[in-house]
Order: structure tokens, then sequence, then C-alpha cells
């Protein structure tokens, strides 16, 4: 039977990060380039990203490389030559938002559609299965339904984030930093804009919120949703954190891996996407990382209030509240034990965040370093956990791929032959000379005894053959000389054999859905503006092709609504009071915005206001 693939697909930062990923579970790991990606703080030399394609592809697990920022017509020539080199260093596909790639001689290696290409309908995603995409990364604003109408109407590899920071905007439509800070998100400068603290106002002038993080939200948590999104069609669970550190890649990492191993073990019709096996020395927990709270963003609920306006930073582990305070300690109701030099975090009288580092704890008072006063009842959460810390530090090589092991005597010395559990054999021959058995049969019992340590290699012995005289002997060295050279050889046999996808990328003309194109479609490069007249678009106006360019452009597009969020939306149930007037207008150091609403869409636009 031919069980469905289940992808795991982790961040990395760095080369670092994306080992931590593979020896942690990840059957996939995306990383950012030399150049080129869309988180510009992340990029990565072609002999890391080939380091990191050699250890993955130990365990098939693959590695996609992120050329997701949109190029310029000088820029385009290179990111071709990058995507060359790429796949000649072994990288499994290229994470793309700018068409204009399409229309150029890339490599047979499979193309995947970045989220920032805003992939939201069946439309669209049929769209790009027929242009020649091997996978799709869905809008994280999707709801089930949404899902299962895509994975009915396409046959493509549907990737979807499962964890971690969330955009407000939809992926590929915000504008705001390009236009106002000259730092496009579609290039990988985005100045999170999203994170700022704004007031509200009405068409009255009445301010309907001061100072709050309005534009923020929690961190996406769909680690209760897994089987559901497995259902209505998911085959790639994404973490996000392309800029999360090594720690963060670990423990999250580790918690999907165990939640869908749960979930694959009880299905046969389900398996991994990668091969070995985890086991880890720590319990993971996702709410001991960096997290702004969590929540599951659109999946379930249509006017979810998903913002974190109080803080964009993390808070980390709620612990428990005051039970006890003075001056120079407090008590804590909780069942976690706390430590000296964490952080903890509680939101003010005026809702604002703040932290304290913990000094000492003895007899379960807890001294921060600086003097607070805390009132009784107050929660308190822990962001910075010091002994977790330690404990992921020492977490290593946690995955080990299942062996078995058939030693028999040769002519001249002794042949070991390894099979894994994809079936890859090896066979390794030893010249030694014989000695004779001082105890009959002895050698086999030491055979076995020495075969089995395979500690500092990847290899897991599940079983081991020894057929050998019983009246010839061979010292401990000779085999574990004979396992060490045999361990290397099947490693190399395995990276060596690694299968590949190669695409034989067809050029058509199947319709693109509109006759028309604007900036929201990201065109900065003559053969991007070529891939869409080819595709029906029956004339492109330069002048709308920059956001900066258009009076009165969207600035953001979002299905997050501050008008849910702040308990007056009329559609949710609005909270009892004056009704607010429109328009609104959101304002920070930057400026003033115009807030407009969809109601029938649950969507939010803003515009930069018009000046007065």
């Amino acid at each position: 039977m031919c069980n469905r693939k289940i992808e795991l697909l982790a961040p990395a930062r760095d080369l670092a990060c994306g080992l931590a990923a593979i020896h942690h579970g990840a059957d996939a790991v995306y990383i950012g380039g030399p150049q080129f990606s869309a988180r510009a703080a992340a990029a990565n030399s072609l002999q890391d990203i080939e380091q990191l394609v050699r250890t993955a592809h130990l365990f098939r697990a693959k590695v996609y490389v992120a050329l997701n920022t949109i190029f310029d017509d000088h820029e385009l020539s290179r990111a071709v030559h990058l995507a060359g080199q790429l796949y000649e260093i072994g990288v499994d596909a290229l994470i793309i938002q700018d068409m204009g790639l399409l229309e150029c001689e890339l490599p047979p290696i499979p193309l995947h559609a970045s989220t920032q290409v805003n992939n939201r309908t069946s439309r669209k995603v049929a769209f790009l299965e027929k242009v020649g995409f091997q996978q799709v990364v869905l809008a994280r604003e999707l709801s089930l339904a949404e899902i299962r109408e895509i994975r009915d109407a396409t046959t493509v590899a549907l990737e979807f984030f499962v964890h971690g920071a969330l955009c407000v905007s939809y992926s590929g439509q915000c504008y705001i930093s390009e236009v106002m800070a000259g730092r496009s998100a579609n290039r990988g400068e985005c100045a999170q804009f999203c994170r700022h603290r704004y007031t509200l106002r009405d068409g009255r002038g009445k301010t309907l919120a001061k100072d709050r993080y309005l534009l923020s939200l929690k961190d996406l948590d769909l680690s209760s949703r897994l089987v559901e999104l497995i259902a209505a069609g998911i085959d790639s669970f994404k973490i996000e954190g392309r800029l999360k550190d090594e720690n963060y890649v670990k423990n999250v990492t580790a918690f999907y891996r165990q939640a869908l191993d749960r979930i694959i073990d009880a299905d046969d019709g389900l398996a991994p996407a990668s091969s070995g096996r985890c086991s880890f020395s720590f319990v993971p927990d996702p709410a001991r990382s960096f997290n702004r709270g969590k929540t599951e963003y659109f999946l379930i609920k249509k006017r979810n209030t998903p913002g974190a306006i109080a803080s964009p930073k993390s808070i980390g582990k709620e612990l428990g509240r005051v039970n006890f305070a003075e001056k120079l300690f407090f008590t804590l109701e909780t069942g976690e034990v706390i430590h000296n030099g964490d952080g903890l975090c509680y939101f003010d009288s005026t809702g604002d965040l703040v932290g304290m580092k913990v000094n000492r704890v003895a007899d379960g008072k807890i001294y921060p370093r600086d003097p607070v006063s805390l009132p009784l009842g107050t929660r308190i959460y822990r962001n910075a956990d010091t002994a977790f810390a330690e404990e992921l530090s020492r977490s290593e090589q946690c995955r080990t791929l299942a062996i078995q092991v058939e030693l028999q005597e040769a002519v001249d010395g002794l042949r070991m032959k390894v099979v894994d559990e994809d079936g890859v054999t090896s066979e390794t021959h030893l010249k030694v000379d014989k000695e004779a058995a001082r105890q009959t049969g002895s050698a086999s019992a030491l055979a076995v005894k020495q075969l089995k340590k395979t500690g500092g290699t990847v290899f897991s012995v599940e079983e081991i053959k020894v057929d050998l005289n019983p009246e010839v002997f061979f010292p401990a060295a000779v085999y574990n000389d004979l396992r060490r050279r045999a361990l290397t050889r099947h490693q190399e046999v395995r990276q060596a054999t690694c299968p590949r996808q190669r695409v034989d990328r067809k050029v058509n003309a199947f319709p693109w859905s509109a006759g028309e194109v604007s900036y929201l479609d990201n065109i900065a490069n003559r053969k991007a503006e070529e891939f869409y007249l080819r595709h029906g678009v029956r004339e492109i106006d330069s002048s709308v092709l920059q956001a900066g360019k258009v009076e009165g452009c969207v600035l953001m597009i979002t299905k997050y609504c501050i008008k849910a969020q702040l308990g007056i939306c009329p559609k949710a149930g609005r909270q009892a009071g004056e009704d607010p007037v429109l328009p609104f207008i959101l304002s920070d150091n930057t400026g003033e915005y115009d807030l407009e609403f969809d109601c029938s869409r649950c969507e939010m636009t803003v515009r930069k206001s018009r000046e007065k």
C-alpha cells in the first residue's frame, strides 16, 4: 500500500538551526540563501547550505531554499544563476514569489509557491499548479472549509503554517513598510509596522483605544488541529521562525514531531516524509519558548480575536497567580519550579507588560533583582526559562536510523552487511588474520556485543546475525574497526543514493484569473510582465505596478478586524455602549491611517490618511 506522506517543515535561520531541526525530527527544512530571501537578516552561504543538504539527505529529509522576494531586471539574472548553484549542491526545491522566474531557464528543480504569492482561493492554487508549481504554501488566514475546497479542486501538495508568528496582513499584500519607510516586505525588508503602538479614534474624534499594539497578533498554534488539517488535505505542516534561535527550533520541532508521530502511528494510511526515529532527553513544550500567547487564527472561528494588543513581546508560559507579596519577595500558586536567573513578566494595572529578573529563590519565596509591587492575584508568566534553556542546549543528535547487521566470515577476514529501514544495503570487507578460539563459540558473543555499539553515529542496531566458525576468534578491536568502517560506508551509500525529484517544466498559456494586474500582483521585472501577458492579461499599465506611485493605495489587507478585537463589531456581538462612528483613524509616530471595513468578507483595509 502507498501511504500518504506527511511532512513536518521546520525553519532554519542558519546552519546550526537547520541541523538542529533535522536532528529533532524535521522531514524538511527551509532556509534563506545568500540573497533574495524574504528574511533578509537570515542569509546563508552556499557552503553552509550544502552541508545542511548532506545531513538532511542522510535521513531522506529535504532542504528548501527561500528565493521568495521580487526582483528587478538586473536581480532576476542573478537569481537564476543562484537557482542553478542551489540545484548543483543538492537543494530539493526553491520557494519563490516572482513569476518572472518561470519565464527563465531554470534547472529541473521543484518550485514551491511562497505564501507571499497570496494563495487564498482554489482558483489561484489551481492556476499555480497548472503553470508548474509542485507545492503551494497556503495563506494562514484560511479556514478548514476553505482548505477542503482547495484540496477538492487541486492535486498539488499543500503546505500550511501551524505554528509561530503571524503577519497581520495577507502575505504579499502588505505595502505599509514600503510606502512609509522605503523598506519593501516583498523584498525581505519588512519594518514591522504591525508591532507598533497605535491610537484608534472614530469619526467624531472619540478615542477608542490609546497606545495599544492594535495590529499585533498572538502566535499561531494549531497543534490541537493536526488531525483535522490532515483530513482537510494538508501535506506539509510548517513551523514559522527563520529568525528564531536554535533552542526554539529544537523545542518546537520536537513537539510537532511527537504530535505527528502519534497521529501517523495510529493510521496505517499515513507515513512520515523522511526516515529515522527521535528520542528526546527533554519534554518539548512550545509555551516555554518565545510566544506572544496562542491563537488558532481563523481556522475554526470566522470572527476570532487573535490580537496581542497589550504587547508584541514574548510572554512565555503562565506560571500562576501571586498569593503573597512583600516589597522584596512574593510567592506563587504554581506547580512549576522557579530558578535563579529566570525572566518573569506580568501585565500591570494599565495593561502594560512588565518584566523582572529572578535574583534568587528560597523556601518558595521569589526575590526579584529589583523590588516590585505586585497585587494579589496578579498572573505571572515566565518568558526566560534558564533550566529549560540549558536542557535544550545539551540536546543534540536525537534521531537515529534503524539498521540490521549481518556478519560473515570471509576467506581472508570478515564481511559486514548493513540493511537500513529504507532497504538501502551496503557491504564492507575487512582483511584480518584469524586466531584459534580458546573457547569454542566465543567469537559470536563478542561480535554481537561490539557491533551493537553505534554511539556517535546516526544508526541504531535493531538486529544482528552472526555466522562465524566457532573455532575462530577475533579480538574486540577488529569488530570495532569493522563496525566503524561499515557504518561510515553505509552513510556514504545513503547519501549517494538519496532520491531526487527532477521536474520537466513545460511552458503553457493557462489563463490567469483576471484580465488585468496591479501592484497587488507584485510585478517588478519584464519577465514577470511577459508571464502574465502569456497567461491572458490583455495589457499591463506600468504606472500601477508600484504601490507607492498609486494614489490612495492599499497598505494592508487583513482578515483581522480591529472592531471585532475591541468588541465593537455588530456581527460578532458588539458590547453595550454608544455606537462608534466611521471612519476609524489609526495613528502612530509615522502618521495617520484610514481603516475600511468590508463586513461581508470580514476584511479590513488600511490606507494612508489623505492630507487635510
